[in-house]
């Protein structure tokens, strides 16, 4: 989906560009456009939904998690013409104009629409979208950056970027030609209240594209450095400023203020989400077949492989005693496909728990459907290692959505999708608690295989991990250059005592004897473990360094390219994204953007954000 909203070059969308696409079983594939410029209605409606969970060990009914990334790995330098693919030989390209793009408006051509067209904040009742168009108003917009492996995703010819009229489009100041341009319409659940009808708000999808293969500054930003950290991320084609300035009162304290608006374009296979569904669940009977409908719609198109199973599928599992307790997936597509969304999104959350990535808003209504990191807000990466990290100002004091209870939440979510399902009778009892059942072993299988590759172990240690990290909080290490230092130990258990921190001296920061103590012993059962595994040094700081990043999108890198940007100068956004296509390539002369933040980073406005960033 490609869609427009109008946002502030400092944190938050109010006209962003954002698309998707969708695997066919065929070789073709499907992409969504959405605009922004519509308000989000919002009305209370009372809902409640709870759920539970106790892990069970069964094998993944589905692979697709380890397929989950938008594009191929690519060396194109997104932002900078990279000299190997500027004439765009890449065999068998695609490479089609704007107005050559093959459209296909599935979602509004299989989902029911609003019959009004007026965009007034209101409620929309039977239907999954509104017909709206983009409204922008611009003054000379400006390209900022652009992703040429995200044009080649679309069959888009990379030249296009350079099309006079390109940031007239893509500001949503113009139409894009062959769109079909709607307000998707859900709700959700927000800092664990459900808060009614909310819907795209500025968001507008302009339309369907089918390929032939088969925001703001942070939000372009972090969506392309989640992808080359290979975590399930929406995409970012492209980033315009409008010319125009967007009024905002970031810490919500009656201090608004103007700051200069842009746009993102973002790519996904779907924007479809948890509250996508509920909303239509909370209105009772008359809206309950609606959810079968969309249910229906987002297995035809996003988990096809659903469509048609068999008993010789084998999957039926046991979730206790005796016949009753047999849940049989291939008898009801919906619970298979309840149990893969709940598997998808533990193992994104798990991703994001092993590079130090907080959400920071974790409301059902930015869950994706198909286990995709979405909306980014004031998220976060860990500086300092801080388990009650919440990069959200509006989460405090209660940090809901802090870095450790990310895990919990999204269980949490989990059961109020699978709430949903139930209450329209699209799956039972024990397959709903099936589905979160398979959330928290999935979560541990990958959160356990993710931190024994980051240490390089040969198998899972509890209690080393477990000391580890509380370690690591005492002493508020840096999480991610500690574990990029890591790989340089060596596995040799004569080393001595005094010897033992040298590689971790540059952060192990103002440690006093104790704490030097506790780290050294740490370290020795650490060396103990890699000696026992027969791993080479080499072998093991290979693999190790090709999962801890050296490079991260720490918030006051954001920043700095943010306050560069609002001069007019967007080289230093260019610069950080090129960065962060390549997070685990020691690049030589970059190493300032791996340094520990500095003491104004700590201010709010950079390292904490509000939920209208």
């Amino acid at each position: 989906m490609l869609s427009h909203i109008s946002a502030s070059l400092s944190h938050t969308s109010s006209l962003t560009a954002t698309t998707a696409f969708s695997l066919r079983p065929s070789l073709t594939s499907r992409f969504r456009i959405q605009p922004f410029n519509y308000r989000k209605p919002r009305f209370s409606s009372a809902a409640s939904m709870d759920g539970t969970s106790s892990p069970v060990s069964v094998d993944s009914i589905s692979e697709d998690l380890k397929n989950q990334r938008l594009e191929k790995d690519t060396h194109v330098v997104d932002g900078v013409r990279n000299a190997a693919n500027s004439d765009n030989t890449t065999p068998n390209r695609v490479n089609l104009k704007l107005e050559e793009l093959k459209w296909d408006h599935s979602f509004v051509r299989e989902l029911p629409g609003d019959p009004r067209t007026d965009s007034i904040p209101r409620e929309v009742l039977h239907s999954c979208y509104t017909r709206v168009s983009p409204s922008a108003e611009v003054d000379n917009p400006q390209l900022v950056a652009w992703s040429d492996s995200v044009a080649e995703l679309l069959d888009l010819d990379a030249r296009e970027f350079e099309r006079p009229d390109f940031p007239q489009i893509f500001s949503g100041a113009s139409s894009l030609f062959g769109g079909m341009s709607y307000a998707q319409c859900y709700g959700g659940h927000q800092f664990g209240m459900w808060a009614g009808q909310l819907g795209d708000g500025r968001a507008i999808t302009l339309g369907e594209l089918v390929n032939s293969s088969g925001h703001s500054i942070r939000e372009f930003l972090c969506s392309e450095a989640m992808h080359f950290l290979g975590i399930p991320t929406t995409h970012a084609l492209c980033l315009v400023t409008t010319g125009k300035c967007v009024t905002r009162d970031m810490f919500y304290d009656g201090n608004p203020k103007d700051e200069p608006g842009a746009v993102v374009c973002r790519v996904a296979p779907s924007f479809l989400r948890f509250g996508s569904y509920q909303i239509h669940a909370s209105r009772g009977k008359e809206d309950l077949g609606l959810v079968r409908t969309l249910a229906d719609y987002t297995i035809r198109h996003h988990f096809p492989h659903l469509e048609n199973l068999s008993k010789s599928d084998s999957l039926s599992f046991s979730t206790g005693e005796g016949d009753d307790s047999v849940v049989d997936l291939t008898s009801n597509k919906y619970a298979a496909w309840a149990v893969e969304v709940a598997e998808r999104t533990a193992s994104l959350i798990a991703k994001w728990q092993g590079v130090g990535f907080t959400h920071g808003v974790l409301n059902t209504d930015n869950m994706s459907a198909l286990g995709l990191t979405i909306d980014y807000g004031p998220f976060g990466f860990l500086d300092a290692f801080d388990p009650s990290y919440t990069p959200n100002t509006t989460d405090l004091p209660g940090r809901r959505y802090c870095f450790a209870n990310q895990p919990d939440i999204g269980l949490w979510n989990i059961a109020q999708f699978a709430t949903t399902l139930s209450t329209a009778q699209l799956i039972n009892e024990k397959e709903s608690n099936y589905a979160m059942e398979r959330y928290g072993t999935k979560f541990m299988d990958e959160y356990q295989a993710i931190m024994t590759k980051k240490l390089g172990l040969s198998k899972y240690n509890k209690q080393l991990i477990s000391d580890l990290l509380k370690n690591m909080a005492v002493d508020k290490v840096d999480y991610t250059n500690f574990f990029r230092l890591l790989s340089n130990l060596k596995a040799d258990p004569t080393i001595q005592d005094d010897e033992l921190l040298v590689t971790l001296k540059a952060v192990l920061l103002d440690i006093g004897k104790e704490r030097k103590d506790a780290w050294t012993n740490w370290v020795k059962s650490y060396i103990q473990e890699l000696s026992a595994s027969g791993i080479s040094d080499e072998e093991r700081k290979k693999s190790m360094d090709s999962v801890n990043p050296r490079y991260i999108l720490r918030n006051y890198l954001c920043q700095s390219a943010i306050d560069a940007a609002e001069q007019g100068d967007f080289e230093e956004v260019r610069r950080v994204l090129k960065v962060m296509s390549r997070p685990y390539d020691e690049q030589p002369g970059m190493e300032k953007y791996a340094r520990l933040p500095p003491a104004w980073a700590y201010r709010p406005g950079v390292c904490m954000l509000s939920c209208s960033s």
